[in-house]
């Protein structure tokens, strides 16, 4: 089950664009918290801590405690919009949540043994991690922080599906309700082959670069005809 986290959040009164850039020029995050059928509300975080928060895994898939003036919310990030170019959280958004209304969220995949696994160990291969997390769908309390796919038994050209996440009981991969066709490979053990046009690409290469060169000879050479000419007149 995840953990919970607490962030201590203020009320936000200004809106709109300007104060919103006035909020982060003074270390500021503005935020908004929506759901349980209650009216959306305009908070403020302090920058560091949101920082501090995002390098924990655990956050984006944990209970949220947001506490406002000595009350609490439990919540769930739901999007946080990150600067282009700098370290920076520009707006965050959270959907409160209640106990017995189910969620959906990403879960991450911890793949355990994967430099011990046999197709890498006595195959000589390498693991293609093809899926990072999954979405599951279960009540608050069910939440899991993540999930473990132990590999150590995979073999060469041998992989793992959706269906082999060992899941506890509340919680659902919606995903695999939709059909066999739905589960999808998540992890596999190949040879990862050099790609055979590097050789020619070389070739071509050196091909060009002889032509540029003959190209920068050609002109020199028509120069020097007519300078000669020039001299015997």
């Amino acid at each position: 089950m995840s953990q919970d986290v607490d962030l201590i959040a203020e009320t936000r009164e200004d809106q709109g664009k300007g104060a919103s850039r006035r909020l982060r020029r003074d270390g500021k995050v503005p935020a908004i918290i929506y759901g349980a059928g209650r009216p959306p509300r305009q908070l403020v975080f302090d920058h560091n801590r949101v920082m501090q928060q995002l390098e924990n895994e655990s956050f984006y898939s944990s209970i949220l405690n947001i506490q406002v003036g000595g009350k609490s919310q439990a919540a769930i990030v739901k999007d946080i919009q990150r600067h282009p170019s700098k370290r920076a959280v520009m707006h965050l958004d959270f959907q409160r949540i209640v106990a017995d209304e189910k969620i959906r969220m990403n879960v991450p995949i911890h793949y355990l043994n994967t430099e011990t696994a046999v197709g890498v160990k006595e195959g000589g291969g390498s693991v293609s991690q093809l899926m990072t997390d999954v979405e599951v769908s279960c009540l608050p309390k069910n939440l899991p922080e993540y999930f473990e796919v132990d590999i150590g038994g995979l073999d060469l050209n041998e992989m793992l599906h959706l269906s082999d996440i060992r899941v506890p009981d509340g919680v659902e991969i919606p995903q695999l309700a939709q059909g066999p066709e739905q589960d999808h490979p998540i992890v596999s053990i190949q040879i990862i082959k050099a790609a055979p046009i590097e050789e020619e690409l070389v070739a071509e290469e050196a091909e060009a670069a002889e032509a540029v060169a003959g190209e920068e000879e050609a002109p020199a050479a028509e120069g020097g005809e007519a300078e000669s000419g020039t001299d015997e007149s």
